[in-house]
Formats: C-alpha cells, sequence, structure tokens
C-alpha cells in the first residue's frame, strides 16, 4: 500500500519513501519504489543508493545489484564512502567478500567507515583471520578507531581465538579512550569464550557501569566453563532479567543435564510474564525429549504454534526428536510432513526416531525418500539405518546400506 502512490513523485520524495519502507524491512516495495524512479528517468543518489543496495543484498538480487552499481558508475555518480560501504555490504550478502575488498582497495582515501565495513564484512562471512589481519592493518595506518571498529575486531577475535589484538583493545580502552559498555561486553564475550575466565571475571567486577548483556555474558561464560553453580549465583543476583538472560540460564541447565531444573525456570520465567522465543522453546523441547516429559512437550509445541512460530528446521527437527523419545512417533511423522526447509539434520532425526521406535521398514522408506532428495546423509544417519537394519532383523539390507556409507558417501 505504501508503494500505490509514489508514481510520479520527486526524486526527494522518493528518497523519504525508500528510507521509511527499508526501515520497516519492507524491502520488496524498497526495489518497486526503486525501480519506477529509474523507469521515469530520475538518477538515484546517495542518498537512494544505501537503502536500494541493502535491500538489494537481502533480497539475494545478484543481477539487480550488478546493475545498480553499473547505473551508479555509468551515471558519473560519485562514490562516496557511504555509498561505497553499502555496496561492499551488498556485496558481502551476495556472496562476494572478493568484490568488496575491490572495492575497498580501489579507494584512494579510505575513510573510518569504509575501514570498519570491510572489517565487518570479513567477519559476516567467517573470515576472522582476515578481519584481524586487516584491524591490524588499519591499527599500522595512524587512523583512530572507533567503538564500532572496537567491536567488530573483538568479534573477529573472539570467534578466530586469537587474543593478541583483543587484549591491546583492552588496553586501549583502559588507557585511552576510557571505558565503553559496548566494548568491554565485546571483551567479555571474548575472554569468556576462549577460556579466560578469570580474566573476564576481573573485568566484570572492574566495570563502572553493566547491562543486561553483560550479566547474560557471563552467565553463558560460567556454564561454558562448567561452573553451574556460579551461572546460578550470577543469575540470581542480577536483579533484572530479559528473555535473553533466562535462556541463558536455562540452555545452562540443559547442557549440564538439570532438566528439571530447567523446566522450572521457564514456570518462574512464564510468572514473570517475559515470553519466550523460538530459541526458547527449542531448549525447552530438548529438555521433554530427554525426562520423556510427553505432556509437557506437548504444551509447548502448542504454545509455539500459538504464538505462530515457523516451524522450520530447527524447531521442527526439535519436535521430532521430542514426540520420537517419548513414544509418539506418528507426531513426529506428522511434524515432519508438515515442516518446511528439512535439513539433513530433520531427516536425520524422523528416521532415527522410526528407527528406535521398532518401525524399521518406514526408516528405511524414508532415508530412500531423502537420498531421492538430493540431501546428503551424513554419519548420524547412517547410526538410524544401520541402527533401524538392526532392530528389523534386516541383515542383507544393513550389508548393503554399510556399502552404501562407505563407497558412495564415503563415511
Amino acid at each position: 500500500m505504501a508503494t500505490a502512490c509514489h508514481h510520479g513523485m520527486p526524486l526527494r520524495e522518493c528518497n523519504l519513501l525508500i528510507r521509511t519502507l527499508a526501515r520497516r524491512g519492507s524491502f520488496d516495495r524498497v526495489m518497486a519504489v526503486y525501480y519506477d524512479l529509474r523507469g521515469r528517468g530520475l538518477v538515484a543518489d546517495s542518498f537512494t543508493y544505501p537503502f536500494v543496495l541493502r535491500a538489494v543484498g537481502v533480497l539475494k538480487l545478484s543481477v539487480e545489484g550488478r546493475k545498480a552499481h553499473a547505473a551508479a558508475v555509468k551515471t558519473g555518480f560519485r562514490l562516496d564512502a557511504y555509498t561505497t560501504s553499502s555496496l561492499m555490504d551488498m556485496y558481502t550478502m551476495l556472496g562476494r567478500a572478493d568484490i568488496a575488498r575491490n572495492l575497498f582497495d580501489e579507494m584512494p582515501q579510505r575513510a573510518l567507515v569504509v575501514w570498519n565495513m570491510m572489517i565487518r564484512c570479513y567477519v559476516r562471512c567467517g573470515r576472522y583471520t582476515a578481519a584481524i589481519s586487516l584491524s591490524e592493518e588499519m591499527e599500522r595506518s595512524g587512523l583512530t578507531p572507533d567503538k564500532v571498529t572496537l567491536v567488530t575486531a573483538l568479534t573477529a577475535c573472539s570467534r578466530a581465538g586469537d587474543l593478541s589484538l583483543g587484549r591491546r583493545i583492552h588496553a586501549y580502552m583502559d588507557g585511552v579512550i576510557g571505558f565503553s559498555l559496548p566494548v568491554a561486553n565485546a571483551l567479555l564475550d571474548m575472554y569468556t569464550k576462549n577460556s579466560c575466565l578469570e580474566e573476564a571475571v576481573n573485568l566484570f567486577e572492574k566495570m563502572p557501569s553493566r547491562n543486561i548483556i553483560s550479566w547474560t555474558i557471563l552467565v553463558s561464560g560460567y556454564a561454558f566453563a562448567g561452573q553451574l553453580d556460579k551461572a546460578r549465583a550470577v543469575f540470581h543476583q542480577c536483579t533484572e532479567k530479559d528473555l535473553i538472560m533466562w535462556t541463558a540460564m536455562i540452555n545452562a541447565c540443559v547442557q549440564h543435564g538439570c532438566f528439571e531444573e530447567a523446566l522450572s525456570l521457564f514456570r518462574d520465567m512464564q510468572m514473570q510474564r517475559v515470553e519466550p522465543d523460538r530459541f526458547t522453546v527449542v531448549t525447552l523441547l530438548t529438555c521433554c525429549a530427554n525426562l520423556g516429559a510427553l505432556d509437557q512437550g506437548e504444551w509447548i509445541h502448542q504454545l509455539a504454534e500459538a504464538r505462530k512460530m515457523k516451524i522450520d528446521a530447527v524447531l521442527g527437527t526439535a519436535l521430532i526428536d521430542m514426540y520420537a523419545k517419548c513414544g509418539h512417533v506418528e507426531k513426529s511423522v506428522e511434524v515432519f510432513e508438515r515442516m518446511q526447509g528439512r535439513d539433513p539434520k530433520a531427516w536425520t532425526a524422523i528416521i532415527c526416531g522410526l528407527a528406535t521406535n521398532g518401525q524399521a521398514g518406514r526408516a528405511l522408506e524414508l532415508f530412500g525418500d531423502m537420498e531421492r532428495s538430493k540431501v546428503k546423509p551424513d554419519s548420524v544417519t547412517f547410526i538410524g539405518v544401520l541402527s533401524a537394519c538392526s532392530h528389523g532383523g534386516l541383515v542383507d539390507e544393513g550389508r548393503k546400506q554399510f556399502r552404501t556409507m562407505k563407497e558412495v558417501y564415503r563415511i
């Protein structure tokens, strides 16, 4: 409806509409307005391109991305720092971080926003070592980083397990820029995820201010280090708990096999009127599966449907696993048939579920469907297949599937 009245609007009004639609996440409509203004011979400018390029990246419109880039160059549009950054962001979302790097290298003068974007691009596509290397190159160039630079670089350090730059950033915060909560939280995350819990606790205790993110990171850090009692203590010490904090503590209990406690925490969470999201639901379904708590599992399933949660591969697989482990495998099959986007884990869950519930024939039939669907099985899938053959007394079929596993899938 928002784009129904854009025909004939001048460029300035089109840009305002594009910005509004982009901020609402209405990227299809952003493109509709852009196509219209181009069709009317209007020339897009630096107020148009950042939002259009974002829409192109989100919608994975590779051809349109190249066209928008070419149009900007063809019309003599000067690629300023913000538009170049938007192009780099778009190409990274389209899986072409190499083109983003070419744009970065071609800039005669690189503003801070361009350095930040290229580091972020590397982080987004999982090239953490490259992100660290570029951060260090920027450090050597003498350009003063901002908080965005520091947080992005720390994310790369955390995920690469390279704490050398991270510790220099810690010293830079303490000695140069002063305390920054986002930077301190990024440091906490880096330390906890790389088994430096003592450094994390020291930092946490010295922080002049903290937010819910700080507390949640420490809870998860203690849980990751196997110190559930300390995770509990920090959780109860925190006076204001949001959904992420509750989910972190519930997940900590699940990781340590405290399934009853996890469900009890969920009941406390509901009493505080904190609504669960799909991540909470998946964790709770794991509890029900391990406890064989079918009634509670069904109730959580109903809760997910009442909240109109999409039964995608992650949530669907958790439901399949829960129903199968609770002995209600027909419900597992029903979920599998209804779910959207079946990935290898979903196929594996239903095959293993049928096998452990004594339905060898149906498990093998579904394995055949999986192969015909061109979904590649993994070692866990074959455990289910071979288990089905074992339970069903299908010795010859088991030998055949074992050969397939070794010779076809090289497992």
